[in-house]
């Protein structure tokens, strides 16, 4: 509902699952980069509907709204070794953790138009999943009052994105009624005097039907005998909405992770401009969340592809990381107490042969 309801949380989380599927990932065997490697093929194309940028997007957003996400392992097992061949995001809405004896998961049931599929955590259990990589993998956030499942940042901010919506809601009433309560109708007939039920009736129709709506707005108004026009406005008490509403949005960007800037909501004047709050943005969002998915693929992954294997964001791809990437390099040139190898790997590159003497 936040998601569907509310700009500030769509374009949230639309900036962080956007990004976090823009990534490119370097995969490491020790110390080693590798530059092909079926794993890496597997990221790619993960299965035939989707690219690995549509995976990660899915999943990054499943793990914002809902605190968990989920991913299923589809493979065969080969002769003496493990092929996962396919992966695929699964809705956690859909999704019911299992608890075993001991209090870790034991299965997952994915429901769906009220059919059941059970995936055994147990390695070779589930038909038509390898036998030792198990067929889900859940990512959570951290929550301190659930064991199995986690606490997404849309529930921290539920009463901000409420203020929020309410704000817009009475906005919107304001411009249904030609933006402001214009004035009050006074029956000014002899003294103890009201109007007849039916005289009532008649004018607020008549009010409803010509006179509120943006449409009708600066019409004049007809007034018969004993009617006068007392005209009235907000306060600026009354009028504190619109920065209630932009407190909201603030309160929200922070439980995202999203500087303020980048949603462009008015009064925030943190960053100095523009591209710092984008470098923020990547430095403080978009990669932790990007490396933790990465890190727990590799782990998933590890008895189909190699323990050894690290999976990692490639930063070196990233715009808006530029900035930090020119300042190491010129930081590194000018270090002459480095060889050429240690600046090398200082920098993310392999050593060269004879790059371990002092020039």
């Amino acid at each position: 509902e936040g998601y569907q309801s509310n700009a500030i949380v769509f374009r949230a989380v639309r900036l962080i699952a956007e990004a976090i599927g823009s990534l490119s990932f370097v995969l490491y065997d020790g110390a080693a980069e590798l530059t092909a490697h079926p794993l890496l093929d597997l990221l790619a194309r993960p299965n035939p509907r989707q690219d690995g940028a549509s995976l990660l997007e899915a999943l990054s957003a499943h793990l914002l709204l809902s605190g968990n996400g989920y991913l299923e392992a589809v493979g065969v097992d080969g002769q003496g070794h493990v092929n996962v061949r396919e992966l695929y995001a699964l809705r956690p809405d859909r999704m019911k953790v299992v608890p075993g004896p001991d209090g870790w998961p034991q299965a997952y049931e994915y429901t769906v138009n009220g059919v059941s599929v059970r995936f055994d955590q147990t390695p070779g259990s589930s038909p038509g999943v390898t036998n030792d990589v198990p067929p889900i993998l859940q990512l959570t956030l951290f929550n301190p009052l659930d064991d199995y499942y986690g606490l997404s940042p849309l529930e921290a901010a539920a009463v901000a994105v409420d203020t929020h919506n309410a704000a817009a809601r009475w906005n919107k009433a304001l411009l249904d009624n030609a933006a402001r309560p214009s004035g009050a109708l006074v029956y000014d007939g002899p003294e103890g005097a009201v109007m007849a039920d039916a005289q009532f009736e008649r004018l607020k129709k008549e009010l409803g039907d010509q006179y509120q709506g943006p449409a009708n707005a600066g019409r004049p108004l007809l007034l018969e005998g004993g009617l006068d026009w007392k005209a009235m406005s907000l306060s600026p008490k009354d009028m504190d909405f619109t920065e209630a509403k932009n407190a909201a949005a603030r309160e929200i960007a922070l439980a995202f992770g999203v500087p303020p800037m980048l949603l462009a909501i008015p009064g925030d004047n943190t960053y100095s401009n523009y591209q710092e709050a984008n470098r923020v943005f990547w430095r403080q969002t978009v990669l932790p969340l990007g490396n933790r998915i990465a890190g727990a693929l590799a782990h998933w992954l590890a008895p189909a592809f190699g323990a050894g294997l690290i999976l990692a964001a490639d930063t070196d791809r990233i715009d808006a990381l530029s900035g930090d990437r020119a300042g190491l390099w010129d930081r590194v040139t000018r270090a002459p107490f480095l060889t050429v190898n240690e600046k090398r790997a200082a920098t993310g590159y392999g050593a060269l042969t004879g790059g371990d003497r002092l020039e």
